[in-house]
């Protein structure tokens, strides 16, 4: 959607509403583009670190992870040793 400058400027709120609603609004002074307002897409915070270059997503899914591992209670090194054999 294009919009004037003048238009942008008296009816802000109703174009901005329609930029929340999901359009982008091409905003042209004398007919000619100057500036884009376009919605914000939130990123979830593992996107926002691939995005930053913090993280690195995976080149291919892990697939399935395993099943949880009960034990009966008993102590964290009780456990440990049980499961080394």
């Amino acid at each position: 959607m294009d919009v004037g400058v003048r238009d942008l400027k008296n009816n802000l709120s109703r174009h901005l509403k329609t930029v929340k609603d999901g359009e982008t609004i091409t905003v042209t002074e004398h007919g000619r583009p100057i500036a884009r307002i376009e919605p914000i897409v939130e990123l979830s915070r593992l996107e926002q670190m691939i995005a930053d270059g913090s993280a690195t997503a995976a080149k291919e899914p892990k697939g399935e992870l395993p099943p949880p591992i009960k034990h009966d209670g008993g102590s964290i090194l009780e456990f440990i040793e049980e499961q080394r054999g």
